[in-house]
């Protein structure tokens, strides 16, 4: 999606933004995940408005890289107050603009979808990652999309697009 041609990033953090509690709980599971793994340094990927940034540099008193290839999106997560641990840069998974084994985690948040092509990406996040290094992926599941789904007619597309378990009624 070109976010850059839509006003989608102007009220982004208004529709997707996370409450405190949410943001720890994230923290803790990245952080259970990550056992005993040193991380001081972290790519962002995908970072949109850098709802996660500044959470992933004070949770884990990491420096955090924020990549998004939407100039919009990278100017509201600059608009905000940011901690001098992170830093943005506008460019896309498939061409990640770091040093080969620079980063001890590569966060990323609902954004797996967006790629053009996931096998690079996944190429260019092993090649930024350190030895012992860890990659945190949130995303939806087939499960989850029913339930959007069931709460926003909005997007007719998507109903077809997927179809429903045999478990699943009521769509």
């Amino acid at each position: 999606m070109d976010h850059d041609s839509t006003t989608i990033p102007a009220g982004y953090d208004l529709a997707r933004g996370h409450t405190p509690e949410v943001l720890d709980l994230w923290m803790n599971t990245i952080t259970s995940c990550a056992g005993r793994c040193s991380i001081g340094a972290i790519l962002d990927l995908g970072c949109g408005t850098g709802r996660f940034s500044e959470a992933l540099a004070n949770h884990f008193a990491a420096d955090v890289v924020g990549i998004d290839p939407s100039f919009r999106m990278l100017e509201q997560a600059l608009a905000k107050p940011h901690s001098s641990r992170i830093r943005y840069a506008m460019a896309c998974g498939e061409e990640i603009p770091l040093r080969s084994r620079s980063v001890d985690l590569v966060f990323m948040s609902m954004v797996f979808h967006h790629f053009n092509s996931p096998a690079r990406v996944a190429r260019e996040c092993s090649r930024v990652l350190r030895d012992e290094g860890i990659v945190f992926l949130r995303a939806g599941t087939l499960e989850q999309v029913f339930s959007y789904i069931r709460t926003s007619r909005f997007f007719p597309a998507a109903c077809r697009s997927w179809s429903a378990p045999s478990s699943r009624t009521g769509l």
